[in-house]
């Protein structure tokens, strides 16, 4: 054995291992640390908390006002049972459960339909005072001989006395 070889043997190249991450992976952490990824999270959660509330208006406050009107009727014992099934026990409708999950969308959506529409008028508002940006039109040009400002409808530069009728800038 050479002495190249034995000092392979005692030191042999060190290998660096390296993970890489799969391509999915650094995909999802690039979309997932989005700012509006994370707006996203906090809206369903504010959401969640908002849809128990607007639960409780309905549940608690609104089917009680509403069951006076319709002579003290509980909305949560409303069904409507399936006698001609002949099963036992006799399946039933939830009739008040639905009325009242129906109660709690319209709800729902007319805030937010509020909200958007506040959302929008305040948008609308800022824009009045932003400074609106006018359109100017060219009325000058860089000569492509001398790089000079002419006006815009010169066809010979004042400055180098280029001929400019079939270039344009």
């Amino acid at each position: 054995m050479s002495a190249t070889q034995n000092k392979e043997q005692k030191n042999p190249k060190k290998t660096k291992l390296t993970i890489k991450k799969p391509k999915t992976i650094s995909e999802f952490s690039k979309f997932i640390l989005r700012g509006n990824v994370i707006d996203l999270a906090v809206g369903i959660i504010i959401g969640g908390a908002f849809n128990k509330i607007v639960s409780s208006l309905v549940d608690d406050v609104l089917t009680p006002i509403l069951s006076i009107f319709i002579h003290n009727v509980n909305f949560s014992e409303m069904k409507i049972p399936l006698a001609f099934l002949d099963i036992e026990p006799t399946p039933t409708i939830n009739a008040g459960n639905f009325l009242s999950s129906v109660i709690g969308f319209i709800i729902m959506g007319f805030v937010v339909f509020m909200l958007v529409k506040t959302i929008n008028k305040i948008r609308i508002t800022a824009e009045n005072f932003l400074p609106k940006e006018e359109k100017t039109e060219l009325t000058e040009k860089n000569c492509p001989f001398c790089i000079s400002k002419i006006k815009i409808q010169a066809t010979k530069c004042p400055y180098c006395t280029s001929q400019l009728n079939s270039v344009s800038t």
